[in-house]
């Protein structure tokens, strides 16, 4: 079952006097988060953001109600949320949080290679899924064409294919 509010990042300090909160993206670009006029906290607490902008790979984020420094230092270490419904995402991607756990199938070798443990998106080419393997070893596939067939979202798997030696 999919989540309807998803993790999109933490605030990590402040900003300024004025009450700028500097939040650490958790989407696939700090730009993407700058996309949300309305973001929840862990407690489904509705908060709306009057502007955000990036600087230096972090999210300068101004939310409704924060004006002062003492307010935004009170909200330091809380998760973001974004709802599911408020994001337009391509037919062709899915929500990372969506895939965890996903059996990640072969379809050269037909076995199962494991389950999804986490997908690392701070690679240089392309983002690698970090598969906890059928004997407890951790195994690295790129996230990319030709390695990665298909997801099967009803199912819960993941379709590979691997090439000699990759695993």
């Amino acid at each position: 079952m999919q989540k309807q509010f998803l993790e999109a990042g933490k605030i990590v300090g402040t900003h300024g006097v004025r009450g700028d909160l500097r939040v650490q993206s958790w989407c696939d670009s700090p730009e993407t988060l700058c996309e949300f006029d309305t973001l929840y906290f862990e407690d489904k607490t509705k908060v709306t953001v009057k502007r955000a902008q990036v600087h230096k790979n972090i999210v300068l984020l101004h939310l409704s109600g924060v004006d002062t420094l003492e307010a935004a230092e009170a909200l330091k270490n809380r998760v973001l949320l974004l709802d599911r419904e408020d994001a337009e995402l391509p037919e062709d991607l899915v929500f990372i949080q969506d895939i965890l756990g996903f059996t990640v199938a072969d379809t050269r070798t037909g076995k199962t290679v494991g389950r999804l443990r986490d997908v690392i998106t701070t690679g240089p080419a392309h983002d690698l899924y970090e598969i906890t393997g059928e004997d407890g070893q951790m195994v690295y596939i790129p996230a990319a064409k030709p390695f990665l067939q298909s997801i099967d979202m009803e199912k819960g798997v993941i379709y590979i294919e691997s090439i000699e030696g990759l695993l």
